[in-house]
């Protein structure tokens, strides 16, 4: 990652040498200022992503400098540094908004620590400001809907490998998502401009597959009257999308691995080989590794296409995803099939929620296009969906346990209904603090348009 701007505010030249000539050293870009007016004045000319702050400045104290430049950048990283220790002025300092608070003489190797610790956390923001606009503004009509861990995951990989060039595998069970995965990491990447070639290399029978994906020369076999160009060739300058990349034949495999290697492709009944620039990524529902071992997969190729992996979990390990798609997928069909359907009851999301989907996030999507075109009603209940009602009936226990936290979620939705959805109101009115009101939010899987 690209180190951070480090700003040194500290009246005793001689320590702001050392502590820049530190900070040097280990890679970061460093500025110094030996008062508050011109520390100040590099704040309003650059952006610095911490500021190593002196308590005692000829021209100001450093909590008063604390809060101007909190003022100016509330992101801004502050290390309060000072001689003077006492538990007052730390606790001020931190309470001000500094992030860390250090007494002279200065342990170097904790502050590198403190430094290297509050760098990750700069990069995670200015990496989950990247995805959040990306999402708003690229993906808008995609079904790259979350708000489980697993799946931030997922997107914080995206974006970080979109720009580069690398090939990687998309890997997962079916149904989990691939596809939209690798739209966002083409649109992301500087290859967005040109064109993105799918092939699902199970459904091309294995005699077409070769000439499918390499093209040929008129009259390299029975029925090739005129050249045809190969996927790759359509996807020059672009990306192309192997779909299900272990069902290649090995004799295929020799030749993706040349591609790879020369970027150089042959049609069939060609002489010559052909240059092309395409970014490669794969997916897969197989363990590859496992094929490998059996022989089927060839090694070279495996390593070749692997050099990062993606992998897209199940929705069964990513339950707290489904109010946010159910949501997604309600306002996608009603718009197809012109209906005005405004909700699930919350029986009928409590079941969409304990099911576990073996077809994954397709199978969701279907489900729900089944209800709201056979529902009479505004709402989907339980009775809309039958099959998949039997299955968490058949789970439920009907425990204690089980009803009190039923009665405990309906309470919870009332609650933040009736203070307008901010939780310091709800967790007033219902005796929590707002850190437990928070985690059973996350817990029930509540949402702005869940129903008591």
């Amino acid at each position: 990652m690209d180190r951070v701007g480090i700003l040194v505010v500290e009246d005793e030249q001689s320590q702001r040498s050392l502590l820049a000539g530190l900070l040097k050293k280990e890679g970061y870009t460093v500025d110094e200022a030996e008062d508050g007016a011109m520390a100040y004045g590099l704040l309003q000319k650059g952006i610095f992503e911490i500021v190593l702050l002196d308590y005692r400045l000829p021209d100001t104290d450093g909590l008063t400098l604390l809060k101007k430049i909190k003022e100016l950048n509330p992101s801004t990283e502050i290390v309060m540094i000072t001689a003077f220790g006492s538990i007052e002025n730390a606790v001020g300092a931190l309470k001000a908004g500094a992030s860390e608070y250090l007494t002279k003489p200065i342990d170097l190797d904790d502050l590198l620590f403190k430094l290297r610790k509050i760098e990750e956390k700069t990069y995670l923001i200015r990496e989950n400001q990247v995805l959040r606009e990306t999402l708003r503004d690229r993906f808008k009509s995609e079904e790259f809907v979350y708000q489980s861990e697993k799946m931030h995951e997922v997107s914080s990989l995206v974006v970080r490998i979109a720009k580069t060039d690398s090939t990687c595998i998309i890997s997962g069970e079916s149904g989990v998502g691939k596809e939209v995965v690798l739209n966002m990491v083409h649109a992301l990447s500087e290859r967005k401009n040109f064109p993105l070639v799918k092939v699902n290399c199970a459904a091309i029978p294995e005699t077409l597959l070769e000439s499918e994906l390499f093209g040929y020369e008129k009259g390299a076999f029975t029925g090739a009257y005129q050249r045809k160009p190969g996927k790759f060739e359509l996807a020059n300058k672009g990306t192309i999308f192997l779909d299900e990349i272990g069902d290649i034949p090995l004799v295929l495999q020799s030749k993706l691995l040349r591609v790879i290697q020369e970027k150089e492709i042959e049609h069939l009944g060609g002489a010559r080989p052909i240059k092309v620039d395409v970014r490669i990524i794969a997916a897969t529902n197989r363990n590859l590794e496992e094929e490998v071992r059996k022989g089927s997969f060839r090694e070279d190729l495996y390593y070749r296409l692997n050099v990062v992996t993606i992998v897209v979990p199940p929705l069964r390990e990513r339950k707290e995803d489904i109010p946010l798609l159910v949501d997604f997928f309600l306002k996608k069909y009603n718009v197809k099939h012109k209906k005005n359907i405004k909700g699930v009851t919350r029986e009928a999301r409590d079941v969409l929620v304990k099911y576990d989907y073996p077809g994954n996030v397709r199978e969701l999507e279907n489900i729900l296009e089944r209800a709201i075109v056979l529902t009479r009603g505004e709402y989907i209940t339980s009775e809309d969906l039958p099959n998949i009602a039997e299955h968490a009936e058949a789970s439920n226990d009907g425990s204690i346990r089980g009803t009190v936290e039923s009665i405990e979620r309906s309470m919870i939705i009332e609650a933040l209904v009736n203070a307008d959805w901010v939780q310091t109101k709800a967790a007033l009115a219902l005796g929590l603090s707002e850190r437990m009101l928070r985690y059973k939010i996350k817990k029930y899987n509540i949402v702005r348009s869940s129903r008591p």
